[in-house]
C-alpha cells in the first residue's frame, strides 16, 4: 500500500523531489518504492517527465489509490474518528459551459465537501476518469468508462447566436453559405459545436476559418457579444442577452442539444452518493430533460 500511494504522490506532486516533500521521506525513498511497484507488476508505470506522467499501466494502480483513498477517508469517517484531519475530498471532470451555469450549486448542498475541479470539454472528460485523475465527471459519453456508473443528467441546449451588427451582415444571403464565411467564436481546438451546426444546415463541412479561440465561458459568450464573431451559446446564458437586444438569433427554432451524463466510480462511498445525487437534482432544474 506504501508503493501504490507512493506512486500517486509522485503523480499528484509532478516530480519525485515534490512527492518526497509532500510524503516526508527522501526521494531515494520514493524512487525506491516506485521501483519495487514497477518490479512486482512488471511494468513500466511512470514516464519520467516534466511533470510526471503514468503509463497506461500506471493509469490502473493510480486509479485504485485514489479509490483505496476514498474509501479509507469513509471509513474513518463512519468511525467517527479524525483519522488524517483532511476534509472530504472529491474530485470532479466537468465542462466549462456546465461550470458557468448550473453545476456551482449542487457543491453548495454538501456542506462539508471539498471539491478539486478539472475543466475539460464534455467530450474528454471521461478521460479523465480512464486515467484515475477524477472521481465522477460530467461527460456527454452515455458509454460507462471500466469500474464506473453511468446517470443521465439532461440536455444543454445551444443556441445559434450573434451580435446585432454581425447577425445584419450575414442575413444578406442564405444561412449556410453566410456562416460558412463569418468569423466565428469557438472554445478551443476540440470545440465542434459551431463546426456541428453548419454542417448540420448544409453549409460545409465547416465554419469559417476565421474563428477566435476563447477559452472560457464566460469570455466566449463576451466575444459574441462584442461581435468577434458567432457563436454556439448556452441557451441559460443567451436569453437575458436576446431579451434585451445585445445577441440576435441567427437561426430561429434552430439549436443543438447536448445530452449529459454523470459518471463515478463504482464505491459505496457516502461523499461520492450525496454529490452524484445533489448534481441530479440541480440538473434537473436546470437542464432540458
Amino acid at each position: 500500500m506504501d508503493q501504490v500511494r507512493t506512486l500517486l504522490a509522485v503523480v499528484d506532486e509532478g516530480t519525485f523531489d515534490a512527492a518526497a516533500a509532500a510524503l516526508h521521506v527522501t526521494p531515494s525513498a520514493v524512487s525506491q518504492r516506485v521501483k519495487a511497484l514497477e518490479q512486482r507488476t512488471g511494468r513500466v508505470l511512470l514516464r519520467r517527465t516534466k511533470p510526471v506522467q503514468p503509463t497506461e499501466s500506471g493509469a490502473v494502480l493510480v486509479r485504485f489509490a485514489r479509490q483505496l483513498a476514498r474509501l479509507e477517508q469513509d471509513a474513518w469517517s463512519e468511525l467517527g474518528l479524525s483519522g488524517s484531519g483532511e476534509p472530504t475530498r472529491v474530485s470532479v471532470a466537468v465542462n466549462a459551459d456546465s461550470l458557468a451555469t448550473w453545476f456551482l450549486p449542487a457543491l453548495t448542498r454538501v456542506p462539508g465537501l471539498c471539491s478539486e475541479l478539472h475543466r475539460e470539454d464534455e467530450d474528454h472528460t471521461a478521460a479523465l476518469l480512464r486515467e484515475g485523475l477524477v472521481m465522477a465527471a460530467v461527460t456527454s459519453s452515455p458509454d460507462a468508462v471500466p469500474g464506473c456508473t453511468v446517470r443521465p443528467l439532461g440536455r444543454m441546449r445551444y443556441l445559434p447566436v450573434a451580435a446585432p451588427g454581425l447577425a445584419a451582415e450575414v442575413s444578406h444571403e442564405p444561412l449556410p453559405q453566410a456562416l460558412a464565411g463569418a468569423p466565428v467564436v469557438v472554445f478551443d481546438r476540440k470545440d465542434d459545436l459551431q463546426d456541428g451546426f453548419v454542417r448540420r444546415l448544409g453549409g460545409g463541412a465547416a465554419a469559417s476559418t476565421r474563428r477566435h479561440h476563447i477559452p472560457t465561458s464566460e469570455g466566449f459568450l463576451d466575444a459574441v457579444v462584442a461581435g468577434l464573431g458567432w457563436g454556439m451559446v448556452p441557451e441559460v446564458q443567451a436569453e437575458p442577452l436576446l431579451a434585451a437586444g445585445r445577441l440576435r438569433l441567427l437561426a430561429p427554432g434552430q439549436w443543438t442539444d447536448v445530452a449529459l451524463y454523470w459518471q463515478q466510480w463504482k464505491l459505496d462511498s457516502p461523499a461520492l452518493t450525496a454529490l452524484a445525487d445533489a448534481v441530479a437534482a440541480i440538473a434537473a432544474e436546470a437542464l432540458r430533460r
